[in-house]
């Protein structure tokens, strides 16, 4: 969150893959999977590393094709730890330690946050490759190198049909509203409902498991929500997870999410800043409804105005 693909696509990886988004098909990982994994080094085989290397792949942390079904902590795997712990602000260690369970653990938007990692530089420490991703990052915000990008400034939205309903219709409407009125606050975007049926250009719904645009969900406490770049505009809420329009300490914020998910839709990648609203992550019992410095002037970077 090229692709989710075509260079109008938001989540996408590599031209190869021109057709279809991508997010994290295999889900988040559960902490106590990985206990037994903090000790181990490079060189170690070790059951459960497949699954670091699997959520370090469907977020864009490995070069797309690398196998990452094998249970070796290898080279590639230290890369893609060093670059995940520098998008995260994490101490750079190349191993599998607490601090980097718990951000892997935590409920996040489906969008990958970098792909194609440059191996040498990660193995020293020294960066995650900005010339050859999905992404690169200007200050902390991020974008494709394509830039893709509305042409017009007028947006249209609506509700799809076939979405399933999780919340009371009325209440979704009015914290839809709001969520893009943060976004167009800051910036020259206008943006209108319209009805059920006509063509918007972002298109709002609740779907489960897969939901045939190539990237299914996973069921509840994992990835939350994706959205697709200009000018696709798809925005999609998995179903199952508990949402709130005033969340306790289980629920997610529909409100939260949305705000995110929007700045998908108007070409933003994922913020290394934590106070963003573009941090790839969500606390689950809270709200973070509102646009940081970052988003601002990330936008404003990608629209030039």
């Amino acid at each position: 969150m090229t692709t989710w693909f075509s260079y109008q696509l938001f989540g996408a990886i590599l031209v190869l893959f021109l057709s279809h988004p991508f997010v994290a098909e295999s889900g988040l990982i559960k902490p106590e999977s990985l206990q037994d994994l903090k000790q181990a080094k490079k060189g170690d085989v070790v059951n459960g590393i497949n699954q670091v290397k699997q959520f370090l792949g469907a977020f864009g942390y490995y070069p797309r094709g690398t196998d990452v079904l094998d249970d070796e902590f290898d080279d590639a795997l230290e890369d893609g730890l060093g670059a995940f712990q520098q998008v995260y602000s994490l101490k750079v260690t190349g191993k599998i330690d607490p601090d980097t369970i718990k951000a892997m653990s935590a409920p996040r938007c489906g969008v990958p946050d970098v792909s194609g990692v440059n191996r040498a530089s990660n193995r020293h420490g020294h960066g995650h490759g900005h010339g050859h991703g999905m992404f690169y990052f200007v200050a902390k915000y991020s974008f494709f190198p394509e830039n893709p990008r509305w042409s017009r400034y007028q947006l249209t939205y609506n509700f799809l049909p076939d979405s399933v309903q999780v919340v009371n219709f009325q209440d979704l409407r009015g914290l839809i509203a709001r969520a893009f009125r943060k976004w167009a606050n800051v910036s020259p975007f206008r943006f209108t409902e319209v009805a059920q049926g006509t063509r918007a250009d972002i298109r709002i719904g609740f779907y489960r498991r897969d939901h045939g645009d190539g990237s299914p969900f996973d069921g509840p406490g994992r990835v939350l929500a994706h959205a697709f770049s200009p000018e696709d505009g798809r925005f999609h809420y998995d179903a199952e997870e508990n949402w709130s329009t005033n969340p306790t300490r289980s629920q997610v914020d529909l409100e939260s999410v949305a705000v995110h998910e929007m700045g998908h839709n108007l070409g933003l990648g994922h913020s290394k800043d934590r106070n963003a609203i573009m941090f790839p992550t969500f606390q689950v019992g809270t709200t973070k409804r509102n646009l940081g410095q970052d988003d601002i002037n990330g936008l404003r970077a990608l629209y030039r105005y």
